[in-house]
C-alpha cells in the first residue's frame, strides 16, 4: 500500500512538472507570444556571465585545450529541471561558432532552445547552467537544419573539469559534444541523452530585426549585429582567442 502511494505521488508530481515545462515551451512556440527584445538580450548577457564565471575558476573550469580545439560553444543559463525520481527539463540559450571553416573569429550568437527528459535522480525544481562544447562541425549539422537529439544525432560525453585536466581519452576524442552543468555552485561534466536542441528562430528575429538563418549567423559575417549580441562573442574571444590544431 505504501509503495503504491509513493509511486502514485511520484507519477503525479512528474506529470505536473512535465505539464508546466510543456506549457512553457508551447508558449515560446506561439507566434503571438514572441520573446521581447529585453528577454533575448538578457539571455545573451546571462550566457556570457556563466562562461566568464566558469572560466574564472581554473581548477574547476573547462580545460583550456578543449576550448582552444572546439568549433562551437553553447550556453543555456538557468535551465529548469523538475521531477521526482524521473524528471523533465527546458531552457533557452545561445551558441556561437568559429567562422571560416573553424579557423576564423567567433561568430555572432544564434539563439537556441533545449528540452528533454531526466538528468538523473532529483526531487523538486532546480535551475542549472548548461554548457555544450562542440568539438567538430558535424556536431551541429543537424541543429542548423532543424533540430537534433543529444546522444542520438550527436555523440555526447561528460566533459572533464579543470583548466589543465587531461582531455585525450578515447571517449572524449570520439565525442562530438562535451557537456557540463553548474548547479548550486558545483561545476562538473554531465551525461546527456535524449535531450532535443533546436534553433530559436523567433529569438533570432528579435535580436537581429530580420529573418536570420542559424547557418548564416554562425558561419558568415552578420551585418548590424546589436551590441547586446557581441557580449557573448567577446567573452569567447577572451577565453579562447584562436583555434589550436
Amino acid at each position: 500500500m505504501k509503495r503504491s502511494l509513493v509511486f502514485a505521488m511520484a507519477f503525479l508530481l512528474l506529470s505536473c512538472c512535465k505539464l508546466a515545462l510543456s506549457q512553457s515551451q508551447q508558449k515560446s512556440d506561439d507566434p503571438q507570444s514572441s520573446p521581447k527584445t529585453s528577454e533575448v538580450a538578457d539571455r545573451v548577457v546571462s550566457a556570457a556571465v556563466v562562461l566568464k564565471e566558469i572560466m574564472g575558476t581554473p581548477d574547476k573550469s573547462i580545460p583550456q585545450d578543449l576550448l582552444d580545439r572546439c568549433q562551437c560553444v553553447a550556453v543555456i543559463p538557468s535551465m529548469k529541471k523538475a521531477g521526482f525520481i524521473l524528471g523533465a527539463a527546458y531552457g533557452k540559450g545561445v551558441i556561437a561558432c568559429r567562422r571560416d571553416s573553424g579557423n576564423g573569429p567567433w561568430s555572432a550568437p544564434s539563439m537556441l532552445m533545449m528540452s528533454g527528459g531526466s538528468f538523473g535522480l532529483q526531487i523538486g525544481v532546480q535551475a542549472t547552467d548548461l554548457v555544450l562544447v562542440v568539438m567538430n562541425l558535424s556536431g551541429v549539422d543537424s541543429l542548423l537544419d532543424s533540430k537534433f537529439t543529444l546522444g542520438g544525432d550527436a555523440a555526447v560525453a561528460a566533459g572533464p573539469v579543470g583548466r589543465n585536466a587531461s582531455a585525450k581519452t578515447d571517449v572524449l576524442m570520439r565525442a562530438k559534444i562535451l557537456a557540463y552543468s553548474r548547479s548550486r555552485g558545483v561545476f562538473a561534466g554531465l551525461s546527456l541523452n535524449g535531450e532535443v536542441v533546436r534553433t530559436d528562430k523567433d529569438a533570432n528575429y528579435v535580436l537581429y530585426k530580420k529573418q536570420a538563418n542559424a547557418k548564416d549567423i554562425l558561419f558568415h559575417p552578420v551585418s548590424g549585429v546589436p551590441k547586446d549580441a557581441t557580449i557573448f562573442t567577446d567573452e569567447l574571444t577572451k577565453v579562447s582567442p584562436k583555434l589550436v590544431k
